[in-house]
């Protein structure tokens, strides 16, 4: 995986207005020669992006592209701090390492992640700007405990900030995945640290499919969605500052109601509520239609047999009937 070294962040900031750029232009700009332009710009193709060339006309990006910024982001999110890496290895694994020094709140924003993880350490595909790759630091003075069910309270707040900004129709799927039309849009990670007895710091992680390249689709194996197919995406700072307040008001409503206070939210969301579905635990698979969740966000199964069984936490999936 490439580096945005400072040469190649200016090449994709005079690429980014997805206009025709010739070689000797952006030589001349950067100062460099029309061959190491063109070595810059493969390097810019490692880190996802859609970059191509047309022999007389010179280099444009397949699609526009609005770059982070990360004034823009501090000064609609204080006291908050906002953090921009434009390409690092995980911004959960960067907050986790740096709890010491952050405040509710604050968060870790990328455009491209090389060592993104879903759920089991499964990686994440993540291209330069097709993402929305964010990570929140929050604290709860009331333990490990409290957070049980706080990865579906960041699910209905992300869906309700996508609402606000004029993306509706999106679902969820217990426990911290959102989905679209059936596929999968964003996933969210939550990682703990704390001690028995002792407060708990959380590092919420999220990455949405925004638009993604031609060539990074074919590497994802399982059916995805990407926000682009419910419009366009003309502000991807508005959209960071959207969720990051969204989040932050439903965390806090969270501390003092719980889980319960968002059952009746989420069940309306539920992608898979009344379907008939699969739950894997390990080796064993249990059948049965999803009924939504309990007041401790535990998933609820009927069986064949008009019984309700109830699972929460561990290592269990939740699949579609013909889902394989």
């Amino acid at each position: 995986m490439s580096e945005l070294t400072p040469l190649r962040g200016t090449l994709l900031r005079l690429l980014a207005d997805g206009q025709f750029h010739s070689g000797e232009q952006l030589g001349e700009r950067l100062l460099v020669s029309r061959a190491a332009v063109g070595k810059h710009v493969q390097a810019l193709k490692a880190l996802g992006l859609d970059v191509y060339s047309v022999s007389g006309k010179g280099y444009r990006l397949a699609v526009p592209l609005q770059l982070l910024d990360q004034a823009r982001l501090n000064e609609a999110l204080a006291p908050g701090r906002a953090e921009l890496v434009p390409v690092i290895g995980s911004t959960n694994q960067h907050w986790m390492e740096s709890l010491s020094r952050l405040e509710k709140g604050d968060i870790c924003v990328a455009e491209c992640q090389t060592a993104g993880r879903g759920r089991r350490g499964r990686q994440w595909i993540s291209p330069f700007g097709g993402q929305l790759i964010m990570s929140m630091y929050w604290r709860l003075e009331q333990g490990m405990a409290a957070a049980m069910g706080l990865s579906l309270v960041v699910g209905i707040a992300v869906v309700e900030a996508l609402e606000t900004q004029g993306f509706a129709g999106v679902q969820l799927k217990w426990p911290n995945d959102l989905y679209l039309n059936g596929r999968k849009l964003a996933g969210i990670l939550v990682e703990m640290s704390g001690t028995a007895g002792g407060p708990c710091q959380l590092v919420i992680g999220m990455g949405l499919n925004l638009l993604l390249p031609r060539t990074e689709q074919e590497r994802i194996t399982q059916p995805w969605a990407e926000l682009a197919e419910l419009g366009n995406i003309e502000d991807r700072n508005g959209l960071v500052i959207a969720l990051s307040r969204g989040l932050q008001r439903r965390l806090a409503l969270f501390e003092s109601e719980g889980i319960a206070a968002f059952r009746e939210q989420w069940n309306r969301l539920d992608y898979f509520n009344g379907k008939a579905v699969r739950v894997l635990m390990g080796e064993q698979e249990i059948q049965g239609i999803a009924r939504g969740i309990d007041d401790q966000g535990a998933l609820l199964l009927e069986l064949e047999s008009g019984e309700i069984k109830r699972y929460l936490g561990g290592e269990i999936s939740l699949r579609g009937e013909k889902q394989r």
